[in-house]
């Protein structure tokens, strides 16, 4: 794990899924309801595979299908309502409207967007963005950083935490 100096961002090097699944763990300690989570990187990167962890690591028991083609699924939890976007198939950000993603964004809910770039100007700042890049079959480079206040305390906690993972 290396962590940068700067307060808006943290990058960390997960060794295999185990590592995936002890960050997905870190995550859901400090992530909750009134959040937008955004996740980039290229197909193949682990985007949804840290997501299944994450929903995992939140109580969620049972199958985490991949939103790509009905863009967005969503999880009643204990804890608040998660929806998982995927955003790859959209052809612009103003589609976004059409399917009332605004209406999912709510202070009771958790909204975790793949492919955040195809929302472009029509998404809110994320409180945490989540850059992956594979770095072989196991290995992911994982750069986090916040685009709110919000963000920020989530990402010191995170910083003061990541020795665990």
């Amino acid at each position: 794990m290396v962590a940068d100096p700067d307060e808006d961002s943290l990058h960390l090097m997960l060794a295999d899924e185990t590592a995936t699944r002890a960050f997905a763990g870190l995550l859901a300690e400090v992530v909750g309801p009134g959040l937008l989570i955004t996740l980039s990187g290229p197909l193949a990167a682990g985007k949804t595979f840290l997501v299944r962890a994450l929903l995992g690591a939140l109580g969620h028991v049972g199958k985490v299908k991949s939103p790509t083609f009905t863009l967005v699924e969503s999880y009643p939890l204990a804890r608040c309502a998660v929806h998982h976007f995927d955003l790859y198939r959209l052809a612009d950000g103003n589609e976004l409207h059409f399917i009332g993603f605004d209406d999912y964004l709510s202070p009771r809910t958790l909204c975790l967007v793949e492919w955040p770039e195809r929302g472009a100007g029509s998404l809110p700042p994320a409180d945490l963005h989540l850059s992956l890049e594979p770095l072989d079959s196991d290995r992911r480079a994982v750069s986090l950083s916040a685009g709110t206040a919000t963000g920020r305390r989530l990402l010191a906690s995170l910083k003061k935490r990541s020795s665990e993972i």
